[in-house]
């Protein structure tokens, strides 16, 4: 290497949020629809590792990934389930418009599931509020997130659809969050 490392760009800081969060965000895929891989960012290189394939016989009924710039609760970035027609390949980033919130704790920390669908997607791009979707697409997506650690003995509790404005609001203290946890040490 040179004197000047170089060093690729990271999806979760250096990729922004989106043209407008929290209404229109970027959206970084790291499972694509159907598959039983669970792929995980690596927080420290930015790259995606396979960290286990489903113990449970189900796929990922849409694509899921992560908002960048954003913290959650659970101290990773904020994660977004994308409804489109097709599945995405993993590190891809694409404009989604959030339209709701699941709520959802994952052995016993809150892990707040954004659902959006992709803005570029003629046929879900109309939609503007969870509200709106057929009610079996919502019992599809809980039942996939309570079932999916279910033979792992790993404990899962899905609450409420909340609509989009809830969602906003959640997106919003991600963002607060992560700029308080990485931008502010930045400046220091």
């Amino acid at each position: 290497m040179t004197s000047q490392q170089r060093h690729a760009s990271h999806p979760w800081h250096d990729l922004s949020s989106g043209q407008n969060p929290p209404t229109m965000l970027n959206v970084v895929i790291e499972i694509p629809r159907g598959s039983k891989v669970k792929y995980e960012l690596d927080k420290e290189t930015g790259m995606v590792y396979v960290d286990r394939i489903l113990y449970s016989s189900v796929v990922y009924p849409h694509n899921y990934g992560f908002i960048p710039r954003t913290l959650g609760e659970d101290h990773d970035p904020l994660d977004a389930l994308v409804l489109m027609q097709e599945p995405v390949v993993p590190m891809t980033f694409l404009r989604a418009i959030p339209i709701g919130v699941m709520g959802m704790l994952d052995q016993g920390e809150k892990d707040d599931k954004i659902i959006c669908v992709a803005a570029d997607d003629p046929e879900y791009r109309g939609y503007t509020d969870i509200s709106q979707l057929p009610p079996h697409r919502l019992q599809e997506i809980r039942r996939f997130f309570e079932d999916y650690k279910k033979n792992e003995n790993k404990e899962v509790r899905v609450d409420e659809f909340l609509g989009a404005s809830e969602a906003h609001k959640v997106i919003q203290e991600a963002l607060g969050a992560y700029k308080d946890q990485y931008v502010a040490k930045k400046q220091r």
